[in-house]
């Protein structure tokens, strides 16, 4: 048996229980990993109220967690990149979920070796948080060196991410943040920062290439006087008007709209890899929790107050 952090029904913390259960059996293509460590984001929290119940199903029970990373134990005959003692992080996705447990099993395809340079805590933040911000400002933002960009939520677990990527592409970064996280964020290589308790960025002069909003705070609208006229707003959870913009409006209009659904992979996991490993990119971790205290965790990742990572000791 492992212990895990399982709901029997969708609902607010209430629901999550740390219990004994069977552990997952890997299939052909999959590998068995001992779970060292795992990392809390919304996505999380947002799976156990229900809100991604037409992704998730009604199915019950489940093991909650959707990023981690720990040792390969076993593999499947028709996994080839990895070996038994390898050091991975794992994605096992929103439909498989299982990384708040003492072993995970996923599929090869979503298993990726660690930075050797970083805790097993750290690198289990990445396939989520890191990936998203990355393919919000290359793939969908289109970021590139000399570009305007603004963080909005530079501090927090995505946020911190995409200011460390930005000035990987030579962009000028500015980090909408409170006052009390600025020093954070310029440590992170923000070049300017402004306090969003005293200044609203949208109703400023300056216009901005890109505008990512890693917290989804404000709308489309909102910021769309705040871009060039050719800029790019990007969110990390699609409204209507987003997606109206995304996939319908937007060759009409100068500036677009896109939010990021982020899909980890081989070669984005390994960009990541490397800047780690090469000291462009670090993973800071606010607060560790046991797994007993999964409740706590989420608690304060819905405060939205948490600068950084926010991780699960397993083992």
């Amino acid at each position: 048996m492992m212990k895990a952090a399982v709901i029997d029904r969708y609902g607010g913390s209430e629901v999550v229980h740390i219990r004994d259960v069977t552990p997952p059996v890997s299939g052909r293509s999959d590998v068995l990993v001992r779970v060292h460590a795992a990392s809390v984001n919304p996505l999380d929290w947002k799976v156990r109220s229900g809100m991604t119940k037409i992704l998730t199903g009604r199915a019950f029970p489940k093991i909650l967690g959707s990023e981690c990373a720990g040792e390969i134990v076993e593999k499947g005959a028709g996994v080839t990149l990895f070996q038994k003692g390898d050091q991975v992080i794992v994605y096992p996705g929103i439909r498989r979920l299982g990384a708040f447990a003492e072993y995970v099993a996923a599929g090869g395809q979503n298993t990726f070796l660690k930075p050797r340079n970083i805790t097993f805590g750290q690198a289990s933040g990445i396939p989520v948080a890191g990936i998203a911000a990355l393919q919000a400002l290359r793939d969908l933002g289109h970021i590139e060196p000399g570009m305007k960009v603004l963080i909005n939520g530079a501090s927090g677990g995505v946020g911190h991410f995409a200011v460390q990527i930005a000035k990987v592409f030579n962009s000028a970064v500015t980090a909408v943040c409170s006052d009390a996280n600025a020093d954070f964020a310029r440590g992170l290589g923000a070049d300017r920062t402004i306090d969003y308790l005293k200044e609203d960025f949208t109703k400023g002069e300056e216009r901005f290439d890109v505008i990512f909003d890693a917290v989804t705070k404000r709308t489309f609208a909102e910021c769309r006087k705040a871009l060039t006229p050719t800029g790019v707003y990007v969110s990390t959870l699609p409204s209507f008007s987003v997606l109206l913009n995304q996939y319908v409006l937007g060759f009409l209009t100068g500036r677009k709209a896109a939010s990021v659904m982020v899909r980890p992979n081989a070669t984005d996991m390994e960009w990541m890899r490397t800047q780690i490993e090469e000291g462009r990119i670090k993973v800071v971790v606010d607060r560790v929790y046991p797994l007993e205290q999964i409740r706590e965790a989420f608690a304060y990742s819905e405060t939205g107050k948490a600068r950084g990572k926010i991780i699960i000791k397993i083992t």
